[in-house]
Order: C-alpha cells, then structure tokens, then sequence
C-alpha cells in the first residue's frame, strides 16, 4: 500500500456548523407543509364533539407548525395546553403562525394578539377558528401544499 501524503495546510475546510445546515439561508421555514383543512368541518366537528375535536385540532396543527420550523411547542404540548387551559392555546398558536408567516419574509394575516377573541364567548370562538385555520392553509397552499382541505 502505497502512502498518500498529507493534504496542504490550511487547505481543510472547516467542519460545517450544524445549526447553520438545518435552517436555509434566510431563516425560512424548510419542514414538510402541513395539511389544509376545511374551517367548517373543523367547526362542525368540534359542535359534534362537545370540544373534544378542539384537541385533535390543537395537536395536528402544533405538531405540524413544529415540524415546519423546528421550533414551537409541538403537538402534545398543545395537546395538554388545550386540555388545561385552552385559552393559553389561543394566543400560543396565533403566535406560532404569525412567526411562521414573518419567518417566511411574509405580513402575517394574523397576530398573537388574535387570542383575545376567547373573550368573546362563543363567536369569539369561531372566528379565531375560521381566521387561525383560514391562515394556516394560504400559508400551506401558497407553499406548495396540494392536498385537499379536509381533517
């Protein structure tokens, strides 16, 4: 076996830096896209369910928000945050897509502070709902997401 000689000094490139090669230039978003889904079924589902559905919600779109940007608090986090006090989930979850949005060099349609719709009872509701899921899904689509909005 033949020795090879060493590689000229200085010529090593330096090792890549790990944190850098997970995020694009830019900052943006670079996970896989959520799922569209349909507001009102969303709604419909959640009148069905007495709420419950507001927990599978909260968990589909954290878990997905997360894995878009590696960051947030993913989906069982929002799971228990919902089922403890879900008006926190109001305010976390505007918060999360607005950054998404800015993170995306975009105007976020909507701002954290679009969680004091819980103190409008009931309407207040489904307005944050309708707004929150309604951005979510330009967001998705505008990105390249081709699924159907469905659950």
């Amino acid at each position: 076996m033949a020795d090879l000689p060493p590689p000229p000094s200085g010529t090593t490139p330096p090792p890549p830096d790990r944190a850098a090669s997970m995020q694009p230039a830019g900052g943006m978003a670079n996970g896989p896209l959520g799922k569209p889904r349909s507001s009102g079924l969303v709604i419909l589902l959640t009148i069905v369910t007495f709420g419950i559905w507001t927990i599978v919600w909260s968990y589909q779109n954290g878990e997905e928000l997360k894995q878009r940007t590696e960051q947030g608090l993913g989906g069982v986090a929002y799971l228990f945050i919902t089922l403890l006090i879900s008006p926190v989930t109001m305010f976390l979850m505007a918060g999360e897509v607005e950054q998404l949005y800015r993170t995306a060099g975009k105007e976020p349609p909507i701002t954290t502070i679009w969680g004091l719709w819980f103190m409008l009872p009931i309407i207040g509701n489904f307005i944050w709902y309708f707004r929150i899921q309604g951005a979510l899904n330009a967001y998705w689509t505008s990105n390249g997401s081709i699924q159907k909005a469905g659950l």
